[in-house]
């Protein structure tokens, strides 16, 4: 059975999900859709077009589906999609998205957001993300899955964050943090392999060499950027994770953190 609190305040348009629970001075506009076993603690607003996956957990003073903060927008439709099983702490933000960024900003399963995080208009979160306290996300922002971005860390505008990335606490990043990697400061350096994940991840010992051998090439080697692909294509074949690098080296637009 779903649960709702007598000064909770619900659209009659609103879609409620089996076994949900919202708590007390919650408010949820016309259009959202709450999935089953969503819960909502207590003085959540969830607004415009937006989607609650299934036994997402939201607690106090989180804010969900608002408009951005981009003085372009206009108050065009657009839309807010949270995945299932997400830990939503509080006073965290995530705007809805602006028609010139896609419409639409994205949260992916299994992430958990700390307080007092923000995720901004049109970001694209996946999977298995840990934003920690404060952590914020400008607009349009991408992070891979598992990747972890560290306390009052800020990211610019347009960057991406890869797979398995860990961003240390109070960097400023301005460029594509790369794929497994370590990242830290302001503004943030690269300082090779995130060993200590690659190993939690059960990596083999010839994956982490062969990223190791990668990021030597891109950091210690004296060589620019190109040189250090041209040599990862020549020296390390048939890792599927040097190839993932690799490719988001050689699709980045704004240049990565070295």
């Amino acid at each position: 059975m779903t649960f709702v609190h007598e000064t909770a305040i619900i659209s009659s348009k609103a879609t409620i999900g089996n076994g949900c629970h919202i708590g007390p001075f919650c408010t949820i506009g016309d259009d959202v859709v709450l999935g089953d076993g969503v819960r909502l603690e207590s003085h959540v607003v969830v607004d415009g077009v937006t989607t609650v996956g299934d036994e997402t957990r939201v607690f106090p003073f989180v804010s969900i589906g608002l408009g951005p903060q981009d003085l372009k927008y206009a108050g065009e439709p657009t839309r807010t999609e949270i995945g299932k099983r997400n830990q939503i702490r509080e006073f965290v933000t995530i705007h809805r998205g602006t028609e010139g960024g896609g419409g639409v900003t994205r949260v992916g399963d299994d992430n958990l957001l700390m307080a007092q995080a923000h995720v901004a208009h049109d970001c694209q979160l996946g999977s298995e993300i840990i934003m920690a306290n404060a952590a914020t996300l400008a607009g349009h922002v991408e992070i891979a899955d598992r990747a972890s971005v560290g306390a009052y860390s800020g990211v610019h505008q347009f960057c991406r964050v890869g797979v398995e990335a860990f961003i240390g606490g109070y960097s400023v990043v301005v460029k594509d943090a790369m794929p497994y990697a370590t990242i830290q400061g302001n503004h943030a350096k690269c300082y090779g392999l995130n060993r200590v994940g690659a190993k939690r991840r059960g990596y083999s010992k010839e994956t982490i060499d062969h990223l190791n051998h990668a990021f030597h090439l891109l950091l210690s080697a004296k060589l620019n950027t190109t040189q250090a692909v041209e040599k990862i294509r020549e020296e390390i074949i048939g890792c599927r994770e040097v190839d993932l690098l690799v490719d988001f080296i050689e699709t980045s637009k704004r240049g990565v953190v070295k």
